[in-house]
């Protein structure tokens, strides 16, 4: 199999580790993506991680309270997702280290862009949590920062859709999918592939987005030799 690209940034949702029980974690589906992403390294690609912690905290849906601190409790709920895929990638037999943008020392390391590239030099996955470590950012944020940080030449965003429609599928049966759809289309249109401040950081460093579909992990492989899946998003 040949590689489209060589450094990856994988957002994963929080959601996605929950599978049907909606919250918390299911190890079945993590063991899943996780042989997936061992592939993508052993095809020789380099691989980091984003990921979110809705399955466990949602900061916007706090209700009545203060947003830093409900935004903190989100970026912890990120460091056991994060725990999460590191054990299962080790016991595939996968190097991985997991770098936070809070300190923990006794729990991961601190994020130091250098650091991270390093190890994804020496073929090790680097899962990063605490989304940017500020509040009012999202973890869609975080992946288009640390991606344009490390030099991915790509983000691929699994989620439970297959791609980017130009209206909501589950409302209008005639939505229609994009194959690929411009960066000024999806902020002029808000398509929702990822909130603005995302979408605007991918834009303007020329970083394309793969949206496909989670539902099969192994979507990710295809996705890493360039098969047609889901919607790219990319430059006018």
């Amino acid at each position: 199999m040949e590689l489209k690209y060589k450094r990856i940034l994988l957002k994963l949702s929080g959601e996605a580790l929950a599978g049907d029980k909606k919250m918390g974690i299911d190890y079945n589906i993590v063991t899943d993506i996780c042989k997936n992403i061992k592939m993508c390294t052993e095809l020789g690609c380099q691989v980091a991680i984003v990921v979110g912690g809705g399955n466990f905290w949602r900061g916007r849906s706090s209700g009545e309270m203060e947003r830093t601190r409900a935004d903190h409790m989100g970026m912890l709920a990120t460091v056991i997702n994060a725990l999460a895929l590191a054990d299962s990638l080790e016991q595939q037999g996968v190097p991985v280290r997991v770098q936070t943008a809070l300190p923990m020392q006794q729990v991961a390391e601190p994020y130091i862009r250098n650091r991270a590239v390093r190890h994804l030099e020496k073929g090790r996955v680097v899962i990063l949590a605490c989304g940017t470590g500020n509040p009012f950012f999202s973890t869609d944020t975080a992946a288009a920062l640390r991606a344009a940080e490390i030099n991915a030449e790509v983000i691929f965003k699994a989620t439970m859709v297959d791609g980017v429609y130009d209206k909501d599928p589950k409302k209008y049966p005639d939505a229609v999918r994009f194959d690929r759809v411009s960066f000024s289309r999806v902020l002029a249109d808000s398509l929702g592939v990822m909130d603005s401040t995302a979408a605007s950081l991918c834009k303007d460093n020329s970083l394309p987005i793969l949206l496909f579909d989670l539902s099969d992990p192994y979507n990710i492989v295809r996705a890493l030799c360039g098969e047609d899946i889901g919607t790219l998003v990319s430059e006018d």
